[in-house]
């Protein structure tokens, strides 16, 4: 009967995005194991959460032959690297060969990967991507905010940042400098102790579908800040390609079809005249965030093409017979490549 039930805890998928199948009661027992498993996690000790399994015979942290929902959001709460590679491969005879679904929702009503977010642990998301954590799954529940992906969680989260509240004015007005305060914006995004903020945003950019989509979503909300953190982190995946709900071809650059977007929406603002209920003040309001926004996303978009034309120009200057060994990509994360023949 054992080695039945531990074929069936190996042969359990990770790909399945299921709801938490743990009865109440289970929930219950693993409360109870919160002060003696606490700081083993905060040490991150493999051996002690194998022991406390062990002794407690999984009761409270195991349900149907899997390492529930619960347990796993735990141990990323406390950035336990080692704990959840051990919970995730589900190799270790302690834990009777069994594995957690990072696809498996918790009570709460959200996932392991909304949590990896939400505390922006670039080594636990990837973890977890590794083993079959999907990025397009969505919260969903009455104790929780619904249909957030954990990339809406990396940018909201990101936008609370004391350096953003304290540094950017909470309105925008047609009487300062549109683009004074769109540098400002982006000098603030691109601050060293942002870096893991928007590190995180662009890991999980890149697992998730239709990324355009929600940068416009972002935009026609007018959202002005979510949408210059998810227009900086991802700016590279938003080149390669388009959303098919917002365009039909794949091949077009995604800034391209954004600020068509941006386009037809601020010329229908314009021809606006306070139907639909909206007010003269709340109209105007509209146009200017777009004003703004239209410029954010022109400045993003043209900053590569920049970067490169002035760094190609300095190389000319500075070694005009050697300029012809390098070359130079756009395509690099970092803006620009250099691959330089050093022994020559």
């Amino acid at each position: 009967m054992r080695e039945k039930a531990v074929q069936i805890a190996k042969s359990i998928e990770n790909d399945i995005i299921i709801p938490d199948p743990a009865p109440e009661w289970v929930s219950v027992a693993f409360v109870d194991k919160y002060d003696e498993l606490e700081p083993i996690l905060v040490k991150d000790s493999v051996q002690c959460f194998l022991r406390l399994f062990v002794n407690c015979e999984g009761k409270g942290m195991s349900w149907d032959l899997t390492v529930t929902a619960q347990t796993l959001t735990f141990i990323v709460s406390f950035n336990a690297l080692q704990c959840a590679e051990v919970v995730l491969k589900g190799m270790s005879p302690e834990l009777y060969w069994m594995h957690a679904n990072p696809n498996c929702i918790n009570e709460y009503g959200y996932f392991a990967l909304h949590e990896a977010a939400e505390r922006f642990s670039v080594d636990m998301i990837k973890l977890l991507l590794r083993h079959g954590a999907s990025a397009n799954v969505r919260t969903v529940g009455n104790n929780i905010i619904e249909n957030l992906l954990p990339l809406h969680v990396a940018v909201e989260n990101t936008c609370l940042h004391k350096y953003l509240e304290d540094n950017l004015e909470d309105n925008l007005s047609r009487s300062q400098n549109p683009l004074d305060y769109i540098y400002k914006l982006i000098h603030l995004l691109c601050l060293p102790e942002m870096k893991i903020f928007l590190d995180t945003t662009r890991l999980l950019a890149e697992k998730t579908n239709n990324l355009l989509q929600e940068l416009w979503n972002y935009i026609e909300d007018g959202k002005l800040l979510q949408s210059a953190v998810l227009l900086l982190a991802a700016q590279e995946q938003i080149r390669r390609g388009s959303s098919p709900k917002i365009n039909d071809s794949s091949k077009k650059n995604g800034f391209d079809i954004i600020n068509n977007c941006i386009v037809r929406l601020s010329y229908a603002l314009r021809l606006e005249k306070g139907s639909h209920g909206m007010t003269p003040e709340l109209l105007e309001e509209r146009k200017t965030l777009f004003d703004y926004t239209w410029l954010l996303v022109d400045v993003i978009s043209m900053s590569v093409k920049i970067f490169l034309h002035t760094f190609k120009h300095i190389l000319r200057c500075l070694m005009p017979r050697s300029f012809n060994m390098f070359h130079l990509s756009s395509k690099s994360t970092d803006f620009a490549l250099l691959e330089i023949p050093w022994t020559l």
